[in-house]
């Protein structure tokens, strides 16, 4: 049995980790590199290593593109075994993979417009539609907690990680034929959520594990308290209003823009913050939020006893306002005083949020309000690092915009959660550090060392270990 990684290794974004297990071979993830759009071509589009044809299964963790995002890619090279995932991660990248092949050919054709005067090869894009049609084709739905055996001697079972909707930790057990029939669980973490976070249950512990692979995002990292969002969120209301200004906020579509659409209801209802209007700008995020009603199974006591019991509408209220046109998404560059805008993508690298950047950077009484990761040479760090000159459609803009960070968001658990997690399993020998960044992922490895855990890895890009 071995492994090798060949996405997120010592990188924050592209998780991809091909298991090789009586004779079969099986990708935990299969993720979209974000980042310069050079790097992002040239490894979204590696395939050293591995023949698509000859890969047996993925098994998906979550919907996030990064994770999932160059799914469409291994279909369109060959690739017809089974995806597994859980129902509500199938229904959500039913609508994200749809969305990113439509990015990848509309940037196809940017592109190949600029290039085409000056006689340049046009570019393919990296997928299109059709191929994310029929990746959808291949997905197998799990209910949480339900083992299945997806291989000779693999019984796989998903447990719900609490990061987004839909997400789950993959627990593999493995029966090894060359060694007897002995043994070994694998615990793939993906990405592994916060506890008391908002809407969705907290991440279920896995008691045993042989071998464990799991995120380093937040490795040396921690966050502010999540019950202190409330009360940072309002701060940014009441002074956004005084000035007058828009308060800007680039967020992934999926989850992010529903807890905050969430956490402005109830400032809202308690009457802590002024009702401006909240306009969330994205076709995909609009559709992500009616999926989340059909997957009540995800969701925490919390938002059951508050919301759903009572049939309200933690997603929908007066002064929320869900755009879908290109008109409408324009028209909000006229519109005065205070207001959010939320919009995709939530990095800054592609979607309407640029376009609502372009109109406002340069505006002292705007705030644009970072509440995710964003990965290195994104605009969106070129912003959280306070860049006084950053590029938007190549165009240089001063950022006079107030910045405002905040990491209480975060789905990712950081240093404490991950060191709590880690310490309640039973027979753990073997850690690899996935999806962080070196730094990050280098450091918690020192860290663990100390807490007692001798073999721990930080593995690189095409990196193979026997385990």
């Amino acid at each position: 049995m071995k492994i090798t990684f060949h996405g997120a290794a010592r990188e924050v974004t592209g998780s991809k980790h091909l298991l090789e297990v009586n004779g079969k071979k099986i990708f935990l993830d299969f993720g979209m590199f974000q980042g310069r759009r050079s790097e992002s071509a040239e490894k979204n589009a590696d395939l050293t290593g591995f023949n698509p044809k000859e890969i047996d299964a993925v098994i998906l963790s979550h919907a996030h593109i990064d994770h999932s995002g160059n799914l469409p890619f291994l279909v369109k090279n060959g690739f017809k075994g089974t995806i597994y995932s859980t129902h509500a991660t199938r229904d959500v990248c039913a609508h994200m993979l749809m969305d990113s092949a439509y990015i990848q050919e509309r940037e196809a054709e940017y592109i190949n417009k600029r290039k085409n005067k000056h006689g340049v090869e046009p570019v393919e894009p990296v997928y299109n539609v059709e191929d994310a049609t029929e990746t959808m084709k291949l997905f197998q739905g799990m209910s949480y907690d339900h083992p299945c055996e997806i291989a000779p001697g693999v019984t796989l079972s998903l447990r719900d990680a609490g990061h987004i909707l839909g997400s789950a930790q993959a627990v593999l057990i493995i029966e090894d034929h060359e060694d007897n029939n002995k043994q070994k669980i694998l615990l793939y973490t993906g990405d592994l959520g916060r506890k008391n976070l908002p809407i969705l249950r907290d991440p279920v512990q896995i008691e045993r594990a042989d071998i464990v692979i799991t995120e380093s995002t937040y490795g040396n990292r921690f966050h502010r308290d999540i019950l202190d969002v409330g009360d940072q969120l309002a701060e940014v209301v009441i002074e956004a209003c005084k000035k007058g200004g828009k308060i800007i906020v680039p967020a992934f579509a999926m989850e992010r823009t529903q807890e905050i659409v969430y956490h402005m209801n109830a400032l809202f209802q308690s009457g802590k913050i002024p009702k401006i209007p909240i306009y969330v700008d994205s076709p995909l995020a609009v559709n992500l939020t009616q999926i989340f009603t059909s997957h009540p199974e995800c969701m925490d006591r919390e938002t059951w006893e508050t919301f759903l019991n009572d049939q309200k509408n933690p997603f929908g209220f007066g002064n929320i306002e869900y755009i879908t046109s290109v008109e409408d998404s324009k028209a909000l560059s006229e519109k005065r005083g205070p207001a959010m805008i939320i919009s995709a993508a939530g990095m800054c690298e592609f979607g309407r949020i640029l376009h609502h950047l372009k109109n406002n950077i340069e505006d002292p009484s705007t705030t644009v309000l970072i509440v995710g990761y964003m990965a290195e040479h994104t605009l969106g760090r070129k912003i959280l690092e306070k860049q006084k000159i950053v590029k938007i459609f190549g165009e240089p803009y001063k950022l006079n915009a107030k910045v405002v960070v905040m990491d209480a968001f975060s789905a990712h658990s950081d240093r404490s959660d991950l060191l709590d997690y880690l310490a309640h399993i039973d027979g753990l020998k073997d850690i690899f550090l996935v999806h962080g960044e070196e730094s990050q992922g280098l450091m918690f490895q020192d860290i663990l060392r100390e807490e007692g855990y001798k073999n721990v890895n930080v593995p690189h890009r095409g990196q193979t270990f026997e385990i």
